[in-house]
């Protein structure tokens, strides 16, 4: 029978699967029945919206006036050379928003995006074709690079373009792929709860768990201003992705730690099973466990700090009791199975 409820269901576990340096999944539970696609679908709008990009934005070919010109000993025309151009993405080394990279190349050669890295920019697609010149030719050409979001046309800003560069659509946007499933669960009983799945994957400019919080964080700042208006005092949720990422890392077993003999073995003795019953105690408790020695404590305090958890550290009291409880319920479970 389903329960009555007076308040709303919260999310509270979040999942990583790094599939590739640029894809993951992303699984977050568990949502109340309806919920799922709320938070989901404005998500995937920003992952594909928002996400700042590099793109280059014209390009100048010593001898050439327009996009439809060739070039003397060039394989490929000069709009077919563009064509691959944009397929080809780079990655502004410094903080600036906006670079001129100057190239040349003589004789033959098959250029290739990974022909095109430097001191400045970065290229995240180094086996993309470019184009082929002859052992008689030199192609000479200058590149703007900017970071922006989103696609703008060329039209947008022909204008404001130098003399003899060429302007070229932008597509800023490093998110290749923002998916997302929805998938019913088991809560308490009831199996209308929902899971969330995120299947992301970017060009590699950037990494795509930073895409993700970049979306969380651009979500946030477009409601911010109605918890500011109505005097709300709100988790934000980046707030709420960093504490689940957090307990994460906690109710991992201590085994998993690849902590010596001695020192598994003492842990082990006391009943300590999880990182979290670890980096609840202080550095007298934890001296004060039977057996542990000064290398063993060493040991144990190190690979605390690892994980960003060192002997002392002050958690949330909000946090701190949701993290016993976890701890305790799966102890029971270890115990009933």
């Amino acid at each position: 029978m389903r329960k009555i409820s007076t308040s709303l269901y919260m999310p509270h576990e979040i999942e990583i699967e790094k599939i590739d340096d640029k894809r993951v999944n992303i699984i977050v539970y568990p949502f109340q029945s309806g919920f799922a696609v709320t938070v989901a679908h404005p998500l995937r709008r920003l992952l594909l919206g928002s996400s700042a990009g590099y793109s280059v934005t014209a390009i100048k070919i010593d001898g050439v006036s327009h996009e439809f010109d060739s070039i003397k000993g060039m394989l490929d025309d000069v709009a077919l050379f563009i064509l691959n151009l944009k397929n080809i993405r780079f990655k502004i080394k410094s903080d600036a928003n906006k670079v001129e990279v100057t190239y040349s190349f003589s004789g033959y050669k098959e250029i290739k995006g990974s022909d095109l890295a430097n001191d400045v920019v970065d290229v995240v697609t180094p086996d993309n074709y470019l184009g082929t010149i002859n052992e008689d030719a030199t192609i000479n050409f200058t590149l703007i690079i900017q970071k922006g979001i989103g696609y703008v046309p060329s039209e947008e800003f022909r204008d404001e373009v130098k003399e003899d560069f060429i302007a070229m659509d932008a597509f800023f946007t490093p998110v290749r792929k923002a998916v997302y499933s929805i998938e019913n669960m088991l809560v308490e009983d009831d199996p209308t709860y929902e899971k969330v799945i995120f299947d992301i994957e970017t060009d590699g400019q950037i990494d795509p768990v930073d895409a993700f919080k970049e979306a969380i964080e651009n979500l946030n700042g477009q409601i911010a201003i109605f918890s500011k208006a109505m005097d709300i005092d709100i988790m934000t949720p980046q707030d709420d992705f960093n504490s689940s990422h957090d307990m994460q890392k906690l109710l991992q077993p201590v085994d998993g730690l690849s902590l010596s003999a001695r020192s598994f073995n003492c842990l082990d003795r006391a009943e300590i099973k999880f990182v979290g019953e670890l980096s609840m105690m202080g550095e007298l408790e934890l001296k004060g466990l039977k057996n542990l020695g000064k290398k063993s404590f060493e040991e144990i305090t190190a690979k605390l700090e690892t994980l960003g958890f060192p002997v002392g550290y002050k958690f949330d009291p909000d946090f701190l009791r949701n993290l016993s409880l976890k701890i305790q319920e799966l102890k029971n479970k270890s115990q009933e199975a």
